[in-house]
């Protein structure tokens, strides 16, 4: 996803005279022609992650659209109040870009580790947050979304989807096979939960912008399902709350497959971390059996 972000913002300062770009220093040689090119617009700060973010906020502010970038952790743990106060607080507009996912950067260890960006980005309350399941929908997503005037997140993974859909900020996509149990399937962990679609002929909604929230589909799915299994990359905690409002959700069993709410302190690779985690096609499996033991 990463080389399409570079050619979507590359494409964009073309059309756009407003957008500025930061840099936490990393993808500085993938924009190397905009720098030859936009030299007033686009800057590589350094590991200065808290300075950037302030420094967009002003920009923000004199009507420029900011696009940051660095590794997930450093754009959003270590520069969380300024994200709060500098963007939430006052309302401005920027589009934040992450590489790294939860633990796409599985060898560098727990420094590069992320599984709480989601939920701290949804605790500022007017934070939008995207996280696209391939190059495609994040270029998408990114086109109908950097200028809206609001906040947003946009969570990149080195991962990506096989399966295409059309998709829409703010919408989730539904596959109705008129089951009772419906899976909620998040950004990239599509391409890892597809094949039980199928196999127990389920229910399907993927789900690419966490917020704003798509209430509408799970209203449809209140009424026809008695089940819901969240598959989400990260922490738990944001897309419960969201099903929580509904106000007639009582008769839904929801489950969830999750990161562990723990540190991960382990070196080694993506699916080693899954394997370790249990984030895994069995345990799913296991859930999906039990749950169609469940009478209706």
């Amino acid at each position: 996803m990463r080389k399409q972000f570079i050619k979507t913002v590359t494409n964009l300062f073309k059309k756009d005279k407003k957008i500025v770009t930061l840099l936490g220093d990393i993808g500085v040689f993938g924009f190397r022609d905009l720098f030859k090119s936009y030299p007033k617009r686009i800057y590589n700060i350094g590991i200065l992650e808290q300075s950037m973010i302030s420094m967009a906020a002003g920009l923000s502010n004199e009507g420029m659209k900011p696009i940051v970038h660095t590794i997930a952790p450093f754009i959003v743990s270590r520069a969380f109040e300024q994200l709060k106060i500098d963007f939430g607080y006052n309302k401005l507009n920027g589009n934040f870009v992450s590489i790294g996912a939860s633990y796409d950067y599985a060898s560098l260890g727990c420094t590069h580790h992320c599984p709480e960006d989601i939920n701290l980005m949804y605790n500022i309350p007017n934070m939008q947050i995207v996280a696209p399941g391939s190059s495609e929908e994040f270029d998408n997503l990114f086109n109908q979304s950097y200028a809206n005037k609001n906040p947003t997140y946009f969570r990149l993974s080195d991962y990506e989807n096989e399966k295409k859909f059309k998709v829409r900020f703010g919408r989730a996509n539904f596959i109705d096979n008129k089951s009772k149990i419906t899976i909620l399937a998040v950004g990239p962990v599509l391409n890892f939960i597809y094949p039980l679609i199928h196999k127990y002929n389920l229910n399907l909604i993927y789900l690419t912008t966490i917020r704003p929230f798509d209430q509408n589909i799970l209203k449809k799915i209140s009424k026809k399902s008695n089940s819901i299994i969240i598959i989400e990359p990260f922490y738990s905690g944001a897309i419960i709350n969201e099903i929580i409002k509904l106000k007639d959700i009582n008769n839904i069993n929801i489950k969830n497959v999750s990161v562990p709410f723990k540190f991960l302190t382990n070196y080694g690779t993506k699916k080693q971390h899954d394997d370790k985690l249990g984030f895994s096609i069995q345990k799913i499996e296991k859930i999906i059996k039990k749950l169609n033991k469940r009478p209706i």
